[in-house]
């Protein structure tokens, strides 16, 4: 029998699959290792450890308070566990700072948003552009940066599956909460458009702003400190086949983010039309 998306059936399922999937570690205990001089500076040198830090640690806040207000038990204690793992990674990243000496200015206290629920939506459209990046730079930095330890892989590598787990809830919920509220198909997707357009905006003036929100950018500035000369062809491949295998671990009944996905499709084909944007992809996806 096929599970209806929207019922109470899809709601215990991602609920239940979210909660289950959980691992439990401490940031201070898990195995940092010891970087030599080339990897030590090459880390100092990313340019988003004081973003990363103040995006988490808004996060968690954000996230523990939106849980507050939900009256469904199930679905307060997924989102409640959310938050707690959007801490754990504000913790993370703050350990990882002060274990390797990076140097940043202090973010701000985080601030709760007036509206917690549009916050919240703001941030899960958030969350599945920024994944699909992140995703496809981690997979070219284990394939190009060579001289970072494969143990600091191993704990991003967690990290990353944690997001790629907040994302698949948030898409299942925001669905199943849409049809709960009587929305429409064509509602959800105007709606989607709207928030995943704020989303894009930020990533535009992580690019085009000033040098210090440049510097300041989270998944949109990281791409140039991994390698050189790496073309739109094969971050945007990168990012898909990451994605693809990534998404590939959960339940198949399961909602999976699908319009950046699409969206960096057609930009890669129409890409590759290009004669000699081809030609050098070809190349860069030739070397080793």
């Amino acid at each position: 029998m096929t599970m209806e998306i929207g019922s109470k059936e899809h709601k215990e399922l991602f609920c239940h699959s979210f909660i289950e999937s959980h691992l439990e570690y401490q940031p201070e205990l898990l195995p940092w290792p010891e970087l030599d001089t080339v990897a030590l500076a090459s880390l100092r040198n990313i340019p988003f450890w004081k973003e990363a830090l103040n995006t988490e640690q808004e996060a968690g806040v954000m996230v523990n308070a939106f849980a507050d207000t939900i009256s469904d038990p199930l679905l307060q204690e997924a989102i409640a566990l959310q938050g707690m793992e959007e801490d754990r990674h504000g913790r993370l990243i703050n350990f990882l700072i002060n274990h390797y000496e990076i140097k940043i200015s202090q973010p701000p206290e985080p601030v709760l948003p007036s509206n917690i629920k549009t916050a919240f939506l703001d941030f899960g459209f958030g969350e599945c552009l920024d994944s699909f990046l992140a995703f496809g730079l981690f997979g070219l930095a284990r394939r190009y940066a060579t001289y970072i330890p494969a143990a600091l892989f191993e704990i991003f590598d967690a990290v990353l599956h944690e997001e790629a787990r907040h994302i698949m809830f948030f898409v299942n919920w925001v669905t199943y909460q849409q049809i709960q509220e009587g929305k429409s198909n064509w509602w959800r997707g105007i709606n989607a458009l709207w928030h995943y357009n704020r989303a894009l905006q930020d990533k535009i003036q992580a690019f085009t702003g000033s040098n210090e929100e440049k510097q300041e950018g989270f998944t949109a500035t990281g791409a140039s400190s991994l390698m050189d000369n790496l073309t739109p062809e094969l971050l945007l491949s990168t990012c898909l086949q990451e994605n693809a295998r990534r998404m590939s671990l959960f339940d198949k009944q399961l909602l999976r983010p699908q319009l950046v996905p699409k969206l960096a499709t057609i930009a890669l084909s129409t890409i590759e039309l290009i004669p000699w944007r081809k030609s050098n992809s070809t190349a860069q996806l030739s070397e080793p």
